[in-house]
């Protein structure tokens, strides 16, 4: 699994002119589902982002989590996050999760947030999504499952 964290004052995403999803200070993550990814995987990316300490404590240091606030999560499905644009012009999607896998992965990732107390929102699978956001810093935070970055 791979995912970009935006530390955000505000975000929201629209499906057809609609607001499906919108929150207040949190996180925005787009993640992407690899077809490899497993439960270990799934494990780990919940873990680490709902975990992770990039809200500044009242030294203005990165200290707090999005738990430690009170923060909210806005969960956008990216595929094109394992796009591999090493070769040639056009990216190559070969290790993307096939959508009904991806999903399932992405859906766990929901409920294991929300299962941790946090208020979780999200976007539409497979929609075409508008994706507004005011990027806090800005402060953006790559993770990988598999570490490769």
């Amino acid at each position: 699994m791979r995912a970009v964290i935006q530390r955000v004052s505000e975000a929201s995403v629209t499906v057809d002119n609609s607001i499906v999803g919108k929150i207040d200070k949190g996180f925005l993550v787009l993640l992407g589902v690899e077809e490899q990814d497993d439960e270990k995987d799934l494990e780990y990316m919940v873990d680490k982002i709902t975990n992770l300490r990039i809200f500044e404590d009242e030294n203005e240091k990165m200290n707090l989590s999005l738990k430690d606030i009170g923060g909210e999560l806005l969960v956008v499905s990216q595929f094109t996050l394992l796009g591999d644009c090493r070769k040639g012009r056009r990216p190559s999607f070969s290790t993307a999760a096939r959508p009904e896998r991806a999903n399932a992965l992405y859906m766990m990732f929901v409920d294991r947030c929300r299962q941790q107390g946090l208020q979780v929102e999200t976007g539409v699978f497979q929609a075409h999504m508008e994706v507004r956001l005011c990027n806090d810093g800005p402060v953006t935070m790559l993770i990988d499952s598999k570490k490769t970055f």
